[in-house]
């Protein structure tokens, strides 16, 4: 995925800026969490928004783009200004067009989806119940009962092995897509296998979305399909499964959660679902915002079901994700206790390639700058290409600014790394492994050469609220900053 080129950037818009356009524009708007509600341009067809009308168009506080709830059209900022002056114009507002690839992609994947949701089955019809048994042992769900199940339209593709979440569109509850979730078991150990459609970066759903009622006020978000079947069924809630798990929170899904005043964030039972619900609750606007932290006794909601533990209890029991500017050891006391348990964790992120350098640099952790230095062509890009990669297989986000080599180059020295072979003498499996490259929370700046820093801050800045950039490299500092800019303290 490329971020806006240096050419033509998407300008930066401020909340104060959207606030006076509106005005300015007689368009009626209230404030919300992360998004200001207006009537939309696009249900109305005649009439200019009033305030009668309901209010489903959202505009992003940060961003300025907007998505209708309604008719699901979404653009940008300078998309709605311009359907604005069409309505001036007499001309009807037309939704954002998508690119024609992009269409063709979607609607094919929207057939594929629906190909295999009907070759799948709902568990409890399958005849065998040894195997449905043993299905439900593998992926833990065994406490999961058939009614939940069927509430939340889980099915299970045989020749796959897979369990298969469905995408129902919020207008009006077609399938969009599908996630198919593999148990792989190797001794003791199975680690489980997602698969989207479309694929993941197009893939915007929020599981359990048409379960939501209208009056619903207070939500629980998880991190994967099978804890917001747990959390429903033990505790009645309303729950919802965000697409990426801790990966990332797409800004084009808070228009979503604007309905609720409480949110409680319990995105998994480790450090890394801990810290993307601090970095997720901040998109949610903190004072909402609830946090459930790991542990022992705290761990995800469905092996809270397995063990029989009381998940009302340790719903209750989360953190208020907003603070004052003064605290006492007492309110840090159990952040204290988790650092000293998840010792490993606390010190970051392992590469897996670089034992050595973990011994050195502990591994990956947020808010640390750590240069690379060496001569011309002693390999330091080569090297930091697997570095990133290391830890962008690990689901790290990682934003890659190429001021030396260009995209291109770049993308290919990393693909060569990740498929471990030299595909120019296997052309044949290339696809393949561009598949699965093209799956990695991974994305590429188009600055090229000595750039203007505010605009980099800036495009960096874009990213982090987008797609939940946490590891940034750029390469090199001498060619982002120009030779002339050498003196300046960088």
């Amino acid at each position: 995925d490329v971020l806006p080129s240096p050419d033509g950037p998407a300008p930066s818009v401020s909340i104060t800026e959207i606030r006076q356009y509106l005005r300015a524009q007689d368009i009626p708007f209230h404030d919300g969490y992360s998004c200001l509600h207006t009537p939309s341009l696009f249900t109305g067809r005649d009439q200019p928004p009033t305030a009668n009308a309901p209010y489903t168009l959202f505009i992003d506080k940060t961003t300025g783009s907007f998505l209708c709830t309604a008719t699901l059209a979404e653009g940008t900022w300078q998309d709605f200004q311009a359907n604005v002056e069409l309505r001036h114009c007499g001309v009807t507002p037309i939704p954002p067009a998508s690119a024609k690839e992009t269409e063709e992609e979607m609607r094919q994947a929207r057939e594929d989806a629906r190909c295999i949701w009907e070759r799948s089955l709902p568990l409890w019809e399958l005849l065998d119940e040894e195997e449905t048994q043993e299905t439900r042992a593998l992926f833990g769900i065994s406490q999961v009962t058939d009614a939940t199940l069927k509430r939340f339209g889980v099915r299970y593709l045989r020749t796959a092995k897979s369990l298969v979440f469905p995408w129902f569109s919020p207008q009006n509850a077609t399938l969009k897509g599908l996630k198919l979730l593999r148990a792989e078991k190797k001794g003791d150990t199975v680690t489980y296998v997602e698969e989207t459609l479309p694929r993941s970066d197009s893939y915007r759903n929020l599981f359990g979305l048409p379960l939501i009622g209208r009056r619903d006020t207070e939500l629980v978000l998880t991190g994967w399909e099978l804890d917001a079947l747990a959390l429903h069924q033990a505790a009645g809630v309303a729950s919802l499964a965000l697409p990426r798990g801790v990966t990332c929170l797409p800004p084009t899904l808070l228009p979503y959660l604007e309905q609720f005043k409480r949110i409680t964030l319990w995105l998994g039972e480790d450090l890394r679902a801990w810290e993307a619900a601090k970095l997720f609750a901040r998109k949610l606007s903190l004072k909402r915002c609830s946090l459930v932290r790991p542990g022992n006794l705290q761990p995800r909601p469905l092996e809270a079901l397995n063990q029989g533990l009381n998940v009302t209890k340790i719903l209750r029991s989360a953190l208020l994700a907003s603070h004052k500017s003064i605290v006492s050891f007492r309110q840090l006391r159990e952040e204290v206790f988790g650092e000293l348990v998840n010792t490993e964790q606390v010190s970051g992120v392992k590469w897996t390639r670089f034992p050595e350098l973990n011994k050195l640099l502990k591994g990956h952790r947020r808010g640390e700058l750590t240069i690379f230095t060496g001569p011309t062509g002693s390999g330091k890009t080569t090297f930091i290409s697997e570095y990133a990669l290391d830890l962008c297989m690990q689901g790290v986000c990682t934003l890659w600014g190429s001021f030396e080599i260009n995209n291109v180059r770049l993308a290919k020295i990393m693909l060569t790394q990740f498929a471990g072979r030299r595909l120019e003498d296997q052309l044949e499996l290339y696809d393949e492994w561009a598949d699965r490259f093209e799956n990695l929370p991974l994305y590429f700046m188009t600055f090229h050469g000595q750039q203007n820093i505010k605009t980099v801050i800036d495009t960096m800045q874009h990213a982090v609220y987008m797609y939940d950039i946490t590891h940034v490299v750029v390469d090199n500092l001498q060619f982002m900053m120009g030779h002339e800019h050498l003196s300046v303290d960088r």
